[in-house]
């Protein structure tokens, strides 16, 4: 007997947002229900986009509490800018729908703890969307790890920089929208780093000291950071994260009789290269099978069909350690946002 057809719901539909759409249209067991936007017209040009035909229209609705009392929503996938994400996160799960939502979770950790204490008092599914951690070419760049084919784990190189325009009212560059390159792009590197670690080690090592060089934009967010994580050993993760430069934006993994390198764009890869200190390099090809969301979205309603609330592959303490990193980096580039008066560390 076949499973009931998953139906999600959609809260900012934004341009991430379709990428979503279109992996939920394609995948087999579920649908897109419902659409949620503070402009009406641009939630229903998003809903009549994704309707399908010989399924019922997907609504559309500028109210979150039409989804929330919607008992027909089995997950709701928050999209907005992340500045937001905590109110309809807690909402959701108030209402016992399962929740998949964009990185970064919440702006800051104490956020993030409270999100996850509302999980578990409503047994209600919540994951962070990294959706690098399901995609096929990192679970090769794991099995290089763990078969140990670079030898030992020595560093880690990485960038996630491109130039936007400045805007202050942006979600890019407003504190108010926690704007920052940090928050916006820098977690894929935290998460990669700490991949590549629980990976090649087994675990993440403690951070024994940390380093940040931070140009600020005028409305006080972080422009442009360069971070370096040192876990003891010489053993040092290195990144550029930045809203306001260029970069190759590849990852590097270091180790003592070679590299992997996953190049161009290293969180939406499909290619990886292994470069051994003697012989020859080997490339693999690891495409998507939609888009790149499925999995984390195949992850998603798995977990919440069987009653779990979180997922083994970015398990809330994961998502915790990541923001409590942010944190950290962001106090050292002297970055403070109204989140961090709202929500203090308790």
């Amino acid at each position: 007997m076949s499973e009931p057809t998953f139906q999600w719901a959609l809260i900012g539909p934004g341009s991430i947002a379709h990428r979503f759409a279109e992996a939920v249209a394609r995948l087999d067991g579920c649908r897109l229900h419902a659409v949620c936007g503070r402009d009406a017209h641009r939630a229903r040009q998003f809903a009549e986009r994704w309707s399908q035909a010989g399924d019922p229209p997907v609504l559309a609705h500028t109210d979150p509490a039409a989804v929330m009392n919607d008992p027909a929503v089995d997950g709701v996938y928050v999209a907005t800018p992340h500045g937001q994400h905590f109110e309809y996160v807690l909402a959701a799960l108030q209402a016992g729908k399962a929740v998949l939502c964009e990185k970064s979770l919440v702006p800051n950790q104490e956020m993030g703890r409270r999100l996850v204490e509302a999980s578990r008092a409503h047994r209600a599914f919540l994951m962070e969307a990294v959706w690098t951690r399901f995609l096929p070419i990192y679970q090769e760049l794991a099995a290089w790890l763990r078969a140990g084919r670079i030898g030992a784990l020595r560093g880690l190189q990485s960038s996630f920089c491109f130039p936007a325009p400045y805007d202050p009212d942006s979600r890019l560059f407003s504190p108010a929208l926690a704007g920052g390159a940090l928050l916006d792009v820098g977690i894929y590197n935290l998460t990669a780093t700490r991949w590549v670690l629980q990976h090649a080690l087994g675990e993440v090592p403690p951070l024994v000291d940390l380093q940040v060089k931070a140009a600020l934009a005028p409305t006080g967010v972080d422009a442009r950071l360069a971070v370096a994580l040192d876990f003891g050993g010489g053993l040092v993760s290195q990144f550029h994260c930045a809203i306001d430069t260029f970069a190759p934006n590849t990852l590097q993994v270091l180790g003592e009789s070679g590299a992997i390198v996953l190049p161009e764009t290293f969180w939406e890869a499909t290619r990886a290269q292994l470069l051994p200190a003697r012989g020859m390099a080997e490339t693999i090809e690891r495409p998507f099978e939609i888009n790149g969301f499925e999995n984390e979205i195949r992850e998603a309603m798995r977990c919440a069909r069987a009653g779990e609330i979180e997922s083994p592959v970015v398990p809330h303490a994961e998502t915790l350690a990541v923001l409590g990193w942010m944190d950290r980096i962001r106090a050292l580039a002297g970055v403070r946002s109204p989140f961090d008066d709202a929500f203090p560390p308790r």
